[in-house]
């Protein structure tokens, strides 16, 4: 299992920890949410907008599940967690790092949260209550919790070049 997935919520770096990891370890970069934009033809909000959350959650698991890398940093979506199936097809293939990002950080780098293409489930309509929904399942699906406060993104690969 020489393959590291990052999860997280959305803006926590998994993007940008992820590039500079592969960088760094020699790895091959995988962005869930590249994959989905290359799968559906259109932007992440575009696809939420079109089909719902109900209808993007299938989308995205269909998609990670296509994933067999090796020797690879896949930054999966935020939302990958809300597929179990999706989960397990990683979590066969490598280690699952959660990078815990402070509340107060994620909302200072979605200044528009509506038109990032965030999937909001049911009754969740604030990032703060998507944190609340979300946190239970990255801390789940967990190999290994990095916590990331007051970190760059750079210190966060180096502490991970070594998992």
């Amino acid at each position: 299992m020489d393959n590291l997935i990052l999860i997280g919520m959305p803006a926590s770096g998994k993007s940008t920890i992820g590039k500079l990891l592969a960088d760094m370890s020699g790895r091959v970069f995988l962005d869930g949410d590249d994959l989905i934009c290359r799968a559906t033809g259109e932007e992440l909000s575009a696809t939420i907008a079109r089909v719902g959350a109900s209808g993007f959650i299938p989308i995205e698991e269909h998609v990670l599940c296509a994933i067999h890398a090796s020797h690879a940093v896949i930054a999966t979506g935020g939302s990958a967690v809300y597929s179990a199936r999706a989960m397990a097809h990683l979590k066969e293939k490598g280690i699952a790092v959660y990078l815990k990002t402070p509340f107060a950080e994620i909302a200072a780098r979605i200044p528009d949260f509506a038109a990032r293409g965030v999937v909001m489930r049911g009754r969740v309509s604030t990032l703060q209550e998507l944190d609340a929904e979300r946190t239970p399942l990255y801390e789940k699906y967990a190999d290994i919790t990095v916590d990331c406060a007051g970190k760059s993104p750079v210190q966060i690969a180096e502490e991970l070049l070594n998992v």
